[in-house]
């Protein structure tokens, strides 16, 4: 394959990634035109915007090895078509029923999407110095299109209505369903063996509780719900595990983890995930209903954490040429710790240059490890099984994800609702609807009296930075040893042209195409 067909199938291949990501954050910002539009219940609304990710979750592992046995780009270009007409049922949904069952589909979509991307540069990549980059730039497009979204979805609908945050996906799926026929080769598991249906429905049937169980925590706490579902998903898990070991082909090949590289890579990147949900829960709220800025605004004050993740993503691959993986890796999450321990110091006057050093640090951070991160979990991996092993990477993501804004969240609301005391003037029931959430608090204030309104707000913006603080200096000190654990167990680990575990599997990839 041409240098120039190479770079031209890494565009195709970093597109859905790019937009997947971005439909992870832009909806937010889109919740309270729809809400007002299509006139959800409380439990409808929580389904539009978890059942995406529920589904992703849940079908990854299974998708990966689909890719693996029916072939990586046929995989792609059947959630390509999916996402698309998914993403104009959404856009133009007429009620909330309608809106669920296309984010249901998104959600599927997107779990065909998100590995076989990923397992599709080891077979467009064969060199190693040249994958490294292109899984850099893959992984600046995934963790840049998690900071664009709320960009995008303010100028969105400050523009168009609500279902445009949607319609953008239409025409790049059209793209990439024209382009990878044209620059992507066929890429599979040449001896598959036979396939495990039960593997599948424990895997599915394990995760999905488990990030409902996750998400739920984030709005209800230790509800009887939240630990039954821990509790279901860790027992369907266990027994999913249990028989992996068992196979001798098994739905996710667990051998993985006897390579010390493979786990800490992985465990990574569900742990630096982890840190920046808990941020980017909670800085949208800051900037807008704290700050007072528009959707727009507040987006692009987001601009330099965006910026700064694509960044150290491109700047790893130049870094590890000369370092040990373990000093890229454990540097940049020890530079995203030092970003989010700087978070604490924003307080009520939304101090800017402490806003963009903040965005500056956790972006660079972020976006250096999980650069090398993704590309160590890629490489390790046999080619035959590297679909499952890049869904493994986005798995962990996903949990990564939930867990960030069930924990994190439900610990800063807490912290929140602690500190809002009561304000003379609010009513015992208003009181409470505004310890809820920052949100709440605006709602009650806009029905008082101005002065009341004043005080109230005032009260819970503070309540809000102190609760946002705590977040941020428990997110600094999970950073924090994230970076030593890469530093310990990491030592050793090269760059391009080192030896990997991945040498180990000599046996190729089937190419076709």
């Amino acid at each position: 394959m041409s240098p120039l067909r190479r770079w031209s199938a890494l565009a195709v291949l970093a597109l859905p990634v790019l937009l997947i990501s971005i439909d992870m954050t832009v909806l937010g910002f889109a919740v309270p035109a729809l809400t007002a539009d299509l006139g959800p219940t409380s439990t409808e609304l929580l389904w539009i915007v978890d059942i995406y990710s529920f589904l992703l979750a849940g079908l990854l592992v299974l998708m990966g090895n689909l890719g693996d046995r029916i072939g990586r780009r046929r995989l792609l270009v059947a959630g390509a078509a999916a996402f698309g007409c998914a993403s104009l049922v959404a856009a133009f949904s007429t009620s909330a029923g309608m809106l669920i069952a296309a984010r249901a589909l998104l959600g599927l979509g997107g779990a065909t999407l998100m590995p076989s991307t990923l397992a599709l540069l080891r077979s467009v990549f064969p060199d190693p110095r040249e994958r490294r980059l292109a899984v850099a730039i893959w992984a600046a497009a995934f963790s840049g299109g998690a900071a664009l979204g709320p960009i995008i979805g303010g100028f969105l609908l400050e523009h168009a209505w609500w279902g445009s945050v949607f319609l953008v996906n239409a025409p790049v799926m059209v793209l990439l369903l024209v382009g990878a026929p044209l620059l992507l080769p066929e890429s599979r598991n040449p001896r598959p063996g036979p396939f495990d249906a039960l593997s599948a429905v424990l895997s599915i049937a394990g995760v999905l509780p488990l990030v409902y169980a996750l998400k739920t925590a984030a709005h209800d706490g230790a509800s009887a719900p939240v630990l039954g579902g821990l509790a279901a998903g860790g027992a369907l898990l266990w027994a999913f595990v249990r028989r992996q070991r068992r196979l001798a082909e098994p739905l996710l090949d667990l051998r993985l983890f006897r390579y010390r590289a493979f786990t800490v890579a992985v465990a990574t990147n569900l742990l630096t995930v982890f840190a920046l949900l808990g941020l980017l829960f909670f800085l949208p709220q800051y900037l807008m209903l704290v700050l007072g800025m528009s959707p727009l605004v507040a987006g692009l004050w987001m601009l330099p954490l965006a910026g700064a993740t694509v960044a150290g993503s491109l700047a790893a691959p130049w870094l590890a040429r000369s370092l040990d993986l373990r000093w890229v890796i454990g540097g940049g999450t020890a530079l995203a710790a030092t970003g989010l321990a700087a978070g604490t110091l924003l307080g009520m006057d939304g101090d800017r240059v402490v806003l963009v050093v903040t965005g500056l640090l956790i972006g660079s951070g972020v976006g250096a490890a999980e650069a090398l991160t993704n590309d160590v979990i890629l490489t390790t991996a046999p080619p035959e099984r590297a679909g499952a092993a890049a869904s493994v990477s986005e798995t962990a993501y996903e949990f990564g994800s939930a867990m960030g804004t069930a924990v994190l969240g439900t610990v800063g609301l807490s912290v929140y609702a602690a500190h809002l005391g009561a304000v003379d003037g609010v009513p015992a029931g208003d009181a409470e609807a505004a310890r809820e959430t920052l949100g709440g608090a605006a709602q009650v204030a806009a029905g008082l009296p101005p002065e009341t309104a004043a005080s109230l707000l005032a009260e819970a913006g503070q309540a809000f930075v102190s609760g946002m603080h705590v977040v941020l200096l428990v997110a600094a000190l999970l950073a924090a040893g994230v970076a030593v654990q890469a530093l310990v167990l990491l030592r050793g680990s090269r760059g391009p042209g080192a030896g990997t575990a991945a040498d180990a599997h000599p046996a190729p990839a089937t190419l076709a195409g």
